[in-house]
């Protein structure tokens, strides 16, 4: 699958496996209001994914839900069911603690090209297209190629 696209799971649909840079627009915590406090940036390489917040690691899905395992960086696991509202990929989902967030998401330009995931004994790298996400045991950083 090449650019953001999230494939459809029973009609629901999730971003992976697949392959797709995104910018966040917003989150809600424990159902509080929307905002935006930083550039937050996550790449999926098929099954691999970095965020810029520092963590990365693998997906899977079960039925409607993505499950994000924290192999790098912020440790832990959450989960998410998303939709589309017009342009942009809302995701619903819990964290490890039992908190809730809803983030929105809006694909980034440049997500065309050269994809995959690479990784050491600490740190992991994902690129899709000219977006690259490092993530390591004390950051996680995004570069624009």
């Amino acid at each position: 699958m090449a650019g953001s696209e999230p494939v459809s799971v029973g009609g629901v649909p999730v971003p992976v496996p697949g392959y797709g840079a995104w910018l966040r627009r917003g989150i809600s915590r424990n159902g509080g209001p929307v905002v935006e406090d930083r550039e937050v940036v996550w790449l999926q390489a098929g099954l691999y994914y970095a965020d810029s917040r520092g963590f990365a690691g693998t997906t899977s899905v079960d039925g409607s839900q993505v499950r994000f395992h924290h192999l790098r960086g912020e440790p832990g696991e959450d989960v998410g069911v998303f939709r589309w509202e017009g342009v942009n990929l809302v995701e619903r989902g819990t964290n490890a603690d039992g908190s809730t967030f809803l983030e929105i998401w809006t694909p980034l330009s440049g997500a065309a090209g050269a994809a995959g995931s690479w990784s050491g004994p600490d740190h992991q790298v994902v690129r899709v297209g000219r977006h690259v996400v490092h993530v390591d045991s004390d950051a996680g950083t995004y570069w624009r190629l």
